[in-house]
């Protein structure tokens, strides 16, 4: 038990106590009750007491828990990752989180200077990753984590770990920049464990073209200053491919040169496909921040996706730039 966590427990407690002092007593109880076909007024204060004594205490347990709890309720655009590393060598931030419904794969990113080291969680109901443990078992190079057989590729500063978590999870660590990857990736993967973080942005999706459904949501920068969330959307039938993706950021996607298009009631601006590049509809939001919308989609779509996304007035960017604990 964290510090934090002891001194909220007391303040519950002490609040507790004091509440319990000031209620009546048993006596003072069965005596209203035996009372009560006669005079009603006691009942009904005693009522009152009681419910009094009711809502502060929840409104005690309710409030600590708002002040102390990470928001670890899945929702739209609110991905909950399982896993992470509770050891990461000196210096490195983390920088992203990205996760989704569904087989959508977990992914938590660090950065220090050009290195990182990205650990991925996938879903062993996803066909692809299904036949895991038999491709592990099958290699000749192989070594233990958690006391479960892994494989680990790369040498120098590149390394690749691949093992099982638990029946229902492959984690994969990859290490780039790092000098002795393969010893680091062995020494992070044996310091992960089933911690939940929540991913919190600041937008969700409204309504979706038809055929269409959320894919993933992910955040990223180097702290929250230079935040941006980002989402996309996709065909279920070709998960892997985002036909939508919504983002807010505090940098403008560029927008010289662009057609005058009315997006959320005001200004905005629409970027036609061009080779390599998909249509965009973007505005500035009130907040300063730009809002853009991009995807192989007709013009009206890509502004009704825009005029239909929810922004979150408290999004989570607490941890960026941050390193693990």
């Amino acid at each position: 038990m964290t510090r934090s966590e002891h001194d909220t427990e007391t303040l519950i407690r002490d609040s507790l106590d004091r509440l319990a002092a000031r209620a009546p007593d048993g006596h003072a109880v069965r005596d209203a009750l035996a009372h009560a076909g006669r005079k009603r007024r006691p009942v009904t204060r005693l009522a009152l007491v009681a419910a009094a004594v009711v809502l502060v205490v929840v409104g005690v347990v309710a409030g600590t828990q708002l002040l102390t709890r990470p928001d670890l309720e899945p929702a739209a655009g609110r991905p909950v990752l399982a896993f992470g590393p509770e050891w990461l060598p000196d210096g490195f931030t983390e920088q992203y989180r990205e996760g989704g419904p569904g087989l959508t794969p977990q992914v938590r990113r660090w950065f220090a200077g050009p290195a990182s080291i990205t650990l991925q969680a996938y879903p062993t109901a996803d066909p692809e990753w299904s036949r895991t443990a038999l491709k592990i078992a099958s290699i000749k190079d192989q070594v233990l984590v958690h006391g479960r057989v892994a494989m680990v590729t790369g040498a120098g500063d590149t390394a690749q770990l691949t093992w099982l978590a638990d029946d229902e999870h492959v984690l994969v660590a990859s290490l780039a920049g790092v000098p002795d990857a393969r010893e680091v990736a062995l020494r992070i993967a044996g310091a992960v464990a089933a911690d939940p973080v929540g991913v919190r942005g600041e937008l969700r999706f409204g309504p979706l073209p038809a055929g269409l459904a959320e894919r993933s949501a992910a955040v990223r920068g180097t702290g929250p200053a230079d935040a941006a969330t980002v989402l996309t959307a996709a065909d279920p039938a070709r998960p892997s491919v985002a036909a939508v993706s919504a983002a807010v950021s505090p940098v403008s996607p560029g927008v010289s040169g662009a057609a005058p298009v009315t997006v959320r009631g005001g200004e905005g601006f629409f970027v036609a496909p061009s080779t390599g590049r998909d249509a965009m509809v973007a505005a500035r939001l009130p907040s300063g921040r730009w809002l853009t919308v991009s995807g192989s989609r007709p013009e009206a779509e890509l502004i009704a996706v825009a005029n239909g996304v929810q922004l979150d007035p408290a999004p989570d960017y607490r941890w960026l730039g941050r390193p693990t604990s």
